[in-house]
């Protein structure tokens, strides 16, 4: 299914179980921009198994200009015990450099925003690099604020598997 945007030759499309070797190709173009190259580990295979397999963990969106794709956004729910309400937590929003100061990323964000408003969820959520300044600016451009406030917390690899082993069945 393609989504006409107000911008001309700008599609959106949600992406299909073919896309997954093109999903990885963005999320190595991300990560190479984020100086993070070193923690990719998803192969198409992967991605084909937790984007479209029995239990699908997150959904993509695929930016298209004049027909070729040029950036996505994976996103996924989450919730709000205060609210008690779901969000919609942004993991990665993406559009191809030489593309950029378009509108696309904009219209990418205004897009789950739109999509999380007819959900009646509470907010959209993510996550910045501290020093990635052209992103905060732009996010502060649309209305995002900081939460100061919160640090994001990680358990992973192994002290993520070490700290499971704590847990012992009744």
């Amino acid at each position: 299914m393609i989504i006409e945007t107000a911008l001309p030759e700008f599609t959106i499309r949600k992406a299909e179980k073919s896309d997954c070797s093109l999903i990885l190709a963005f999320i190595k173009e991300l990560a190479d921009y984020e100086k993070l190259s070193h923690e990719v580990v998803a192969t198409p295979q992967m991605l084909e198994e937790t984007l479209f397999g029995e239990t699908r963990y997150a959904q993509v969106i695929i930016a298209e200009y004049q027909g070729t794709p040029v950036g996505y956004a994976l996103f996924f729910h989450n919730f709000s015990t205060f609210t008690g309400r779901p969000g919609i937590y942004l993991e990665d929003l993406y559009v191809q450099p030489p593309l950029r100061g378009k509108g696309f990323g904009k219209c990418l964000l205004a897009y789950i925003a739109n999509l999380a408003v007819a959900m009646r969820c509470t907010r959209v959520e993510w996550s910045v690099l501290d020093w990635n300044e052209p992103s905060i600016q732009f996010y502060r451009s649309i209305g995002a604020k900081p939460m100061d406030e919160w640090t994001v917390q990680r358990l992973d690899g192994d002290a993520l598997a070490q700290f499971a082993q704590e847990f012992t069945p009744a």
